[in-house]
């Protein structure tokens, strides 16, 4: 018998008591895997480069490509407040005497001395982000820190150290919170180690294996873990729920296979539509969408099968105390929120569609913003103070940098030329038009008696000098034709004078000899910045803001200038281009995402609900959200960074989307049973606590992002997830119902299924039942009966009836068969008798 049984179990159920049999080697293999995640958490690469996930045909990334061969130094902006000008002097000279540091500029004009302030433009003798570069950057920091110091700096980028400590902070009050939901909203104590343990494992595993992909944002690293908690512990709710059901009328461990079969198939419908949202933002141009896509699709598969596979074993491992521990229900009864919402179903559904409407307008005027200097988050670090304190005292330069094809200086110093007449440009920068020494720049052309007057050089060397350059360049014909005439570059003949020097082939006295070693240092380093052997590095300083419609046109400006010169054009590189960039990916990315993610979640919907309608108007009210949600940057006139809205309309439409689907589930069921408004009521009771536990962790969740991250991105992404998540909250509870009620027909009329669905009967009183009654009899039952029903009854009857009956029939009927019971009863006595007396 037992064998019969196995076999009549489905697959699912058969993997559930495997799951809940083996639940001690699932132990094992998770102590396992944390313990590998947690060393391996070490080996992920952290990219904290925003610009570097452009797309490839992008002039900021192409731009940001050939830039990798040319030599950028560290530096740093080091401001002292409340001092004399004297006073700064001493720790000029003492700045430039560190280890490390390579030049200090520092002087008495408005740009290093003003208001008595001080600020100190350093070099460090390395590049960014190496180990000297954050020693010499340590020793500047020590040598000022006796003083109101403002340190900005390129040496070392801090931005992931700073957002994991930030992060740890959010996620300690994130879990307080999430403890204080469950207590409020669980139905006894022992569940909430038993989540927080899978959700820990969760976190773990997932931090752990994203060393598989190489390299991750910043940005994905930072907030997955929050996002995982607060995205996926719906599945753990719903698989605790099941097994508190279950455990009413069964074992535990019967109740643990039980709970987990109904589940998974629950659980993976749920999940799907996230995944969906998710999914979506994988398609996005910006590399920094598929980045965290990834990251999040795998943090939520990682969580489902802890909740699959760890899950049920906790739940036996703490079975007993989850039994000991039952408290009462603390979510109260919101029936009359239910009841409200039905009665204003002919008002507040106009009103929606009217604010809907403006929503829709309002958002698409959303001040977008594509860098960090136009935005301000509600906590600032360090050196973002430093940086505001610089710019509100000596105000700031927009630098950009353009790259043209080496070999032409005389080029490169018109063009430069024509630069600087352009408005808004305060100053450029190149090798052809650095000064060299009286007069010359470094890249004009010299003959022999010029450069023999400049390095007071006998002119026979100088002849022999440039004889021996133009054999080395193998341009004879200079020599043949007189070399006296040949004119070469000053910054080539010095590098090639000092070349021969260090060879020993001529021969200088000290002071030149001297002179021409510092000189010798000095273009090296300006080669190694400003040109390669392929490409020349012009640096244009602006007073234009970073972005804006008017900063965008000056780049324009500029590209035309500069393709009077190169009509093949140039590369512009620099934050405004990075913004720009920026903005024309997101026009794109922007219509991608909304569209691919509504298309997705649609399609689950269908095949969740089996209706063309149903999936609509579940999606107009989440969209309606994500509309409503982004038009509070226009009402409040706050800037809004770009990709707040491309991750965060992902993450509502998938997420936000499943608060709809246990309403809309729960009110399909019921109104098998009951009346349209009856259903809606019921369902909106029902569904609150699972919407409020899950709605309140991830709007908490994101409000905590919002408000204690100083990155910028990072911040207006969790400000916009908290904000949207109550506003679908808000319209999943008061708009929704009235909008299943007026759209039933509409739901019916586009339901995929062949088979019509028998009507609700009602009736009070004594009824003749006969038939299959699913519905409410004074409780709930589903059963075939055949008989007489006493009281009220509101259920669906297939194949058969129900009729009321007169109450005199059946009081007769029952005294009828009263005296039939009688005299069998008699009968059987009398039989009885008489066989003892045959006995005897």
């Amino acid at each position: 018998m037992k064998g019969d049984k196995e076999e009549k179990r489905s697959f699912v159920q058969k993997m559930a008591a495997f799951i809940v049999d083996k639940r001690n080697g699932f132990f094992l293999m998770y102590i396992g895997l944390a313990v590998f995640c947690a060393v391996a958490s070490g080996w992920v690469s952290v990219n904290n480069d925003i610009s570097s996930y452009l797309p490839e045909e992008t002039e900021t990334r192409q731009g940001l490509t050939l830039m990798e061969d040319f030599t950028t130094f560290a530096t740093a902006d080091v401001m002292v407040d409340n001092i004399s000008y004297e006073k700064a002097e001493h720790i000029s000279n003492r700045l430039e005497k560190l280890e490390g540091v390579k030049s200090v500029e520092f002087d008495e004009t408005e740009e290093h001395f003003k208001n008595a302030s001080a600020l100190f433009s350093v070099t460090f003798d390395c590049e960014s982000n190496t180990e000297e570069a954050e020693a010499a950057l340590n020793r500047v920091t020590t040598e000022v820190s006796g003083y109101d110091a403002y340190i900005k700096s390129d040496a070392v980028d801090t931005t992931s150290a700073r957002l994991d400590e930030e992060m740890s902070v959010i996620m300690v009050i994130a879990v307080v919170v999430i403890v204080a939901v469950l207590l409020l909203t669980s139905r006894t104590y022992a569940e909430i180690p038993v989540l927080l343990i899978t959700f820990g494992t969760a976190a773990i595993l997932n931090k752990g294996t994203n060393f598989i992909f190489g390299e991750i944002s910043f940005i994905s690293n930072s907030v997955a873990v929050v996002l995982q908690l607060a995205l996926a512990i719906d599945y753990a709710i719903i698989l605790c729920h099941r097994y508190s059901e279950e455990r009413v009328i069964m074992q535990p461990r019967d109740a643990a296979i039980t709970a987990l079969s109904k589940a998974i198939p629950e659980i993976s419908g749920s999940c799907l539509t996230t995944i969906s949202g998710l999914g979506a933002m994988m398609f996005m141009k910006f590399g920094i969408g598929f980045d965290m896509g990834i990251v999040l699709i795998k943090a939520i598969c990682i969580s489902i099968l802890c909740v699959f596979t760890l899950m049920p074993g906790l739940l036996m491992l703490f079975s007993k105390l989850i039994d000991k521990t039952h408290h009462r229900n603390f979510v109260p009864d919101i029936t009359p929120v239910g009841k409200f919402a039905v009665k204003t179903r002919f008002v507040i559904p106009p009103v929606f569609a009217v604010v809907l409407v403006g929503a829709f307008l309002l958002q698409a005027k959303c001040p977008y913003v594509y860098g960090y200097s136009m935005i301000t988050t509600a906590k600032q670090n360090e050196s973002q103070i430093a940086e505001q304190k610089i710019e509100d005292t000596f105000g700031s330069d927009n630098l950009i940098a353009m790259l043209v094809p080496a070999g032409d200086y005389d080029k490169e110093a018109r063009l430069l030329a024509d630069l600087e007449e352009i408005d808004g440009v305060t100053g450029t920068l190149g090798l052809a038009n650095t000064e060299a020494s009286d007069g010359y720049m470094l890249t004009d052309s010299l003959k022999t008696r010029q450069f023999a007057e400049l390095t007071d050089l006998d002119i026979e060397v100088a002849r022999l000098l440039y004889s021996a350059y133009a054999a080395d360049k193998e341009d004879y014909g200079q020599i043949v034709s007189g070399i006296d005439d040949y004119g070469v570059p000053l910054i080539d003949m010095f590098m090639y004078l000092y070349d021969q020097k260090e060879a020993g082939y001529v021969t200088l006295d000290d002071d030149l000899n001297e002179e021409l070693d510092d000189l010798h240092e000095q273009l090296d380093d300006a080669l190694a910045q400003l040109k390669t052997d392929d490409y020349t590095r012009l640096l244009i300083f602006s007073d234009m803001p970073e972005e804006g419609q008017e900063t965008f046109d000056f780049l324009d400006r500029i590209h035309r200038v500069a393709e009077k010169y190169y009509p093949e054009g140039v590369c512009l590189v620099g934050n405004s281009t990075s913004d720009r960039d920026l903005s024309s990916s997101f026009v794109k990315d922007n219509t991608m995402i909304s569209v691919l993610s509504a298309v997705f979640v649609i399609i689950v919907l269908i095949f969740t609900f089996k209706s063309a309608g149903l999936p609509v108007l579940l999606i107009l009210v989440i969209e309606g959200s994500i509309w409503m949600n982004f038009s509070f940057p226009y009402l409040t006139s706050t800037n809004l960074f770009f990709m707040s809205y491309l991750v965060v309309s992902s993450i509502q439409m998938g997420a936000n989307i499943d608060y709809a689907i246990v309403i809309t589930s729960r009110y399909q069921d019921l109104k098998e049973r009951k009346k349209p408004k009856e259903a809606a009521v019921a369902a909106v009771n029902q569904a609150f606590p699972t919407i409020l536990t899950s709605g309140t962790i991830l709007a908490t969740a994101g409000i905590l992002i919002g408000r204690l991250s100083s990155d910028p991105a990072v911040s207006s992404i969790g400000e916009c997830l908290g904000r949207g998540t109550i506003i679908s909250i808000i319209l999943v509870m008061l708009v929704l119902p009235q909008i299943l009620v007026l759209g039933d027909i509409i739901i019916e009329k586009t339901a995929f299924t062949l088979k019509k669905r028998a009507p609700v009967q009602s009736g009070t009183g004594t009824m003749r039942v006969n038939g299959r009654v699913r519905g409410y009899v004074s409780g709930v039952i589903d059963a075939d009966v055949h008989g007489v029903l006493h009281g009220s009854i509101n259920a669906m009857v297939e194949t058969g009836g129900m009729e009321k009956i007169d109450k005199g029939l059946i009081e007769d009927g029952h005294k009828t068969k009263e005296k039939e019971e009688n005299a069998n009863k008699e009968n059987t006595k009398e039989k009885g008798v008489q066989e003892d007396e045959s006995k005897k």
